[in-house]
Formats: C-alpha cells, sequence, structure tokens
C-alpha cells in the first residue's frame, strides 16, 4: 500500500467518522441536541431568551409612556444585572443560550433529516439564523461579565457600516446587509402568519389551557417583531443611501423610530406587546420544543 493509499484511507475513515458522528445526534437527548444534558441547558436557554424579550418588551413600553431607557438585548442585560443576584442570573443566561445555540448550529448542519428538499433547506437556514442570534446574545451577556458593560445596539450598529462604508464598494455591500434584515423582517411576519413555527411544538406536553394561547402569542410574536426588524432594516438601507453611519441603528434606534412618528406611541406600543408576547411565547417553547 502506498502512502497516497494510506492518506487516502484515513481520510476516507475520517468522513465516515463524521458522518457516523452527525447521523447520531439526537439518539441521547430530543430531536437535534448532541446531548440530553445540552437539550436541557438549551431549553433554559431558551427560557432565558424569553425573559430577555420581556424585559425588552417592558422597556419599549416605557420608552413609549415616558420616553427613557434602552429597549434592546444590551438593555435587557443590564436590567437584570443591576438586579439582586444578576450577574448570577447573567451566568445561567448565558450558559443556557451558547448550550442552544449548539443545538440549533448542530441542526443547521445535520439536522431535520426527516424533512427533505427545500423543506429540509429552509429550515436548517432558520436553525442557523437563529443560533447566530441566541449566540450573539451569549456574546453581550459575556462583555457585560467580563467589562461591566454591554454596550448599545445602536452604537454597535454604527459602527459597524462605518467600518463597512470605508471599504471599496462599502455601500453596496451596506445596501446588501440591508436587504438581508429586510428579508428576515418578512421571513419573521411570514413565519407568523403560516404559523409555520407550530412544526417546531409538541403541544401536548403543554397544559389544555395553555395551547390556544401559545398559538396567539406566537402569531403576534412573530409579526409584530418583524416590524421592529424591518425599521432596522430601513435605517441601514438609510445609511447605504446617504453613506452616513449615524443614519444606521439597532434595535433601540428602530423603535424611538416608530415612537417619533404620528402615533408613534400606539406603534411603539403595539411592537412592544409583540416583543412581550414572543417572550412568553418563548416560555411554552422552552416546554414543547421538538427540534
Amino acid at each position: 500500500m502506498t502512502d497516497d493509499d494510506g492518506r487516502g484511507n484515513g481520510a476516507e475513515r475520517a468522513a465516515r467518522e463524521v458522518r457516523g458522528a452527525l447521523e447520531g445526534l439526537g439518539r441521547s437527548g430530543e430531536g437535534e441536541a448532541p446531548a440530553r444534558g445540552v437539550e436541557l441547558l438549551g431549553r433554559v436557554g431558551l427560557a432565558a431568551y424569553g425573559l430577555v424579550h420581556l424585559l425588552v418588551g417592558g422597556i419599549a413600553v416605557r420608552i413609549a409612556l415616558s420616553g427613557g431607557g434602552q429597549a434592546d438585548q444590551q438593555g435587557a442585560l443590564s436590567t437584570i444585572a443591576a438586579e439582586p443576584f444578576g450577574v448570577v442570573v447573567i451566568v445561567v443566561i448565558v450558559l443556557g443560550l451558547v448550550a442552544f445555540g449548539i443545538w440549533q448550529g448542530l441542526a443547521a448542519v445535520a439536522g431535520f433529516r426527516w424533512a427533505s428538499g427545500w423543506d429540509r433547506t429552509q429550515k436548517r437556514i432558520g436553525s442557523g439564523a437563529r443560533a447566530l442570534a441566541v449566540l450573539g446574545v451569549a456574546l453581550l451577556g459575556i462583555r457585560l461579565l467580563v467589562t461591566g458593560s454591554s454596550g448599545s445596539s445602536t452604537g454597535g450598529s454604527q459602527q459597524a457600516t462605518a467600518g463597512v462604508l470605508a471599504l471599496p464598494g462599502g455601500r453596496i455591500l451596506v445596501g446588501l446587509a440591508a436587504v438581508v434584515v429586510l428579508v428576515a423582517a418578512g421571513a419573521t411576519a411570514w413565519t407568523g402568519v403560516r404559523r409555520d413555527f407550530l412544526e417546531e411544538l409538541d403541544r401536548s406536553r403543554l397544559p389544555s389551557w395553555a395551547r390556544r394561547p401559545t398559538v396567539w402569542l406566537g402569531v403576534a410574536g412573530h409579526v409584530l417583531r418583524a416590524v421592529a426588524f424591518l425599521v432596522t432594516g430601513v435605517l441601514v438601507a438609510t445609511a447605504a443611501f446617504t453613506a452616513d453611519p449615524r443614519r444606521a441603528g439597532g434595535l433601540d434606534a428602530a423603535l424611538k423610530t416608530l415612537a417619533g412618528q404620528p402615533f408613534g406611541v400606539f406603534l411603539l406600543l403595539a411592537v412592544a406587546l409583540g416583543f412581550l408576547a414572543f417572550g412568553l411565547y418563548l416560555f411554552a417553547e422552552a416546554r414543547a420544543r421538538r427540534v
């Protein structure tokens, strides 16, 4: 046997081992979770993600009524950290979100084997996007633990936009980013309207009285949160069109932009209710999620 043959056989064995590991995902846990421990901690992460949404919604209500507060994930984490035992709660949130991010990341790579074709591809893309979202919040929590500050979504968005605008073709890149955000907003709203999120739940795990409210919380949460994402996408698109990074903004800027519109208080209260609804829905999902 030649060295090339040996290397070829070694590569084949490694490929078989990787395939075997991916095919075994979920056998010791549920769905796409690689182990029971990751599944359980991931469910804690889902509940923690729900808590973050509840706090964002609460801060948005305060902004609508009094004009004060930072209505984004950073503001929510800072609110938690300021409470007694807040640091401990942040640690639990970070661990849970990392576990759920791993769970969803693996699902994006090799999950949903029971589906096929474009349906499987959509589900894997959704899991990948959700993994990035929750891991992003986990990173904010880690930053808060290390530095004592989680920053601002608006400041971070403007800094990132300024960096991209300085690149060759930067305005095009920022414009493409705006398109991605706008598509995500549309997909989120569509998921709520079509109730596609129900495919991820085993509602028999929920108390009978909670099953119908969970559906409506999911619909309201998806559709109304999409409004905030839509405004965020418009802000990024405006920054691309004007080449002014100060026009960009994160969730906090989007919600405050809503508040500044005619009937803005009512618009912001509606979106705030969407975040509150989605937070409650995530508590139900933490118990009933299949994958």
